[in-house]
């Protein structure tokens, strides 16, 4: 990719998907770009994620799935860089791919095949007149700032652009080398950061709620909520908690102390217990909770409600309680398994010091924060790719003006 330079339009710190989506788009409008990464090789969370298949995006992604202090922040890349324009992308490499629920798309191959992609978009700078070059395994040691030049020195050698993209990721998954590095650099120019936390993560329960761990292994479509946001898919018991879609979901919004409700109930609406007890009053109430519920899950539920016997033995007003009960159970969680099983961090560099447009730093000239460094988080499946892919496209659309 052209010969060593020291010096560049613009370094680049961090190989994931905003890293590189903004590593190519700026080379390919002819500038020279240095993309640095401590671990050993580019896009490491990319290659686990979706099972190893990666959920590069979602056809459903608009702003107000994406959670931040300013809810409208994400809205100018996402509408600049669409869901579909990435998609149009991974058809023009060839890359097969499905769409499994609500709108995810992953590859039908390997999510290596982004990874090769996000590569060969950054090789065809060369095309253009620009250049994508790579320092990996080696950390930073230094970063500065003066007379308009950024200074970095990586493995002891040095390098200077008039431009540093901050794309070094969120703290969760810390066994992928993440850090909160890019906190860091925020304060070290100015930035404020809005406090990080795990999300898409599962709950921890503990005390009389510790006794669901005996149904660690079952899972049931679910209704969840926490306030006034509510998310209905799978939620799955674990020998520490919560897990599952539903849970992952409304762990971003979810506040330490605070109780979540779950539906267990979700398709059975109106009186359903009260009817089939007229229906058939000698039916047993586990076996009605069994036909809804996995068997174990059932049982364990019947016992909490203190309920047992046949339907008709069962009085109307407790019948009715129950299934009020069962349509928002409660549960405080006494945490969260941290950033070790997140898969990304809700919070980070504020918005309020950015450019909704190019993700530069305001009151700092030449500076970009762009993906999960940035206080702006999306929901499960596949929308933290599309705010890599728009911000990391938007910024560097900018780098070339």
């Amino acid at each position: 990719m052209g010969v060593s330079l020291s010096n560049f339009d613009a370094i680049v710190l961090g190989a994931g998907g905003a890293g590189l989506m903004c590593a190519a788009t700026t080379g390919q409008l002819g500038r020279t770009v240095l993309v640095i990464d401590h671990a050993d090789e580019p896009g490491k969370k990319i290659l686990i994620s979706g099972g190893g298949r990666c959920n590069f995006t979602n056809t459903g992604t608009v702003a107000e799935r994406f959670i931040s202090a300013n809810p409208h922040f994400s809205k100018s890349a996402l509408g600049r860089y669409s869901a579909q324009d990435f998609v149009d992308l991974v058809e023009r490499h060839g890359i097969a791919y499905h769409e499994k629920t609500l709108g995810q798309l992953f590859c039908d191959g390997s999510a290596k095949q982004i990874v090769d992609l996000l590569l060969a978009e950054c090789a065809a700078a060369a095309q253009s007149g620009g250049d994508v070059q790579f320092s990996f395994g080696k950390s930073i040691e230094d970063v500065s700032h003066g007379d308009g030049i950024y200074t970095v020195t990586v493995g002891g050698r040095r390098v200077t652009a008039p431009a540093l993209v901050i794309a070094t990721g969120g703290p969760s998954i810390p066994k992928l080398g993440a850090t909160d590095f890019a906190y860091e650099l925020g304060r070290q120019f100015g930035l404020k950061i809005v406090e990080p936390r795990p999300a898409l993560v599962p709950f921890t329960l503990s005390g009389d709620e510790a006794l669901f761990r005996d149904l660690s292994g079952v899972a049931t479509e679910t209704l969840v909520r926490f306030g006034k946001t509510a998310f209905r898919e799978a939620s799955l018991f674990t020998h520490k908690g919560l897990s599952g879609p539903a849970i992952l979901q409304i762990s971003s919004y979810w506040r330490h102390g605070e109780a979540i409700g779950v539906d267990f109930l979700p398709s059975r609406t109106g009186d359903w217990m009260l009817a089939n007890k007229r229906k058939n009053p000698s039916m047993k109430i586990q076996s009605l909770l069994a036909s809804a519920l996995p068997d174990r899950l059932a049982e364990a539920l019947v016992q909490r409600l203190g309920l047992s016997g046949q339907l008709g033995e069962i009085a109307d007003k407790a019948l009715s309680g129950a299934e009020t009960h069962l349509h928002d159970w409660k549960f405080l969680p006494s945490g969260t398994e941290g950033f070790a099983k997140a898969e990304v961090t809700v919070g980070g560099i504020s918005t309020d010091g950015l450019s909704s447009r190019t993700m530069e730093a305001r009151k700092v000239k030449g500076l970009y924060v762009i993906g999960e460094a940035v206080d702006v988080t999306g929901w499960l499946g596949g929308y933290n790719f599309q705010w890599a892919w728009s911000s990391g496209w938007a910024a560097g659309q900018a780098l070339a003006e």
